[in-house]
């Protein structure tokens, strides 16, 4: 008697076939696509916050240096909605000057100019009495420029990111008393 084995371990072939191949190299990209999609996304998002802060200290940096020289000033000689002329204790004369044209906000002293805010795209100056209006925070209008007691200046800013305009600053507005007068 003759015991014959048959049988045979045969194991299929271990690869992938075209369809899995194709499937799985649509999924590998897409996944690609979606973080390359996001890191792009981010790093704009980076770049456009990074710059709001920048303004924002340029900004905060000349409205204390404007409000300042506006507290020891000793009265205002001359009044525009963009300009402004004070005259110092010393009898000196300082002017603050919107230029719509160039975006800069400058101040003038003699011969020493200073540019103040650049990249911006709205400024207006208003001037009050110290009185304020009953129940509200406005004050009169002054009858003459140099019976003015408070300066209210409003601005907006903004830059570009990747060619467009894309960072606007939020409107800044104080109000400054003349203390020296």
């Amino acid at each position: 008697m003759v015991c014959k084995t048959t049988s045979i371990n045969r194991r299929p072939a271990a690869a992938f076939t075209l369809p899995e191949i194709l499937v799985s190299s649509a999924l590998g990209v897409l996944v690609l696509l979606a973080v390359g999609v996001l890191s792009v996304y981010s790093g704009r998002s980076f770049v456009a916050i990074a710059n709001y802060v920048g303004m924002d200290q340029v900004s905060q940096l000349a409205l204390d240096k404007m409000s300042r020289e506006i507290r020891q000033a000793h009265r205002l000689l001359e009044f525009s909605s963009t300009s402004l002329t004070f005259e110092d204790g010393d009898k000196q004369q300082f002017t603050f000057n919107y230029d719509p044209q160039a975006r800069t906000l400058v101040r003038t002293s003699g011969e020493t100019t200073n540019v103040y805010l650049t990249d911006c795209d709205s400024l207006e100056f208003s001037k009050f009495q110290r009185t304020t209006i009953s129940n509200t925070f406005d004050a009169y209008e002054p009858a003459y420029v140099t019976n003015t007691r408070l300066i209210q200046v409003t601005w907006t800013c903004s830059r570009t990111n990747f060619g467009s305009k894309m960072n606007t600053e939020s409107v800044q507005s104080a109000k400054v008393v003349l203390r020296n007068n």
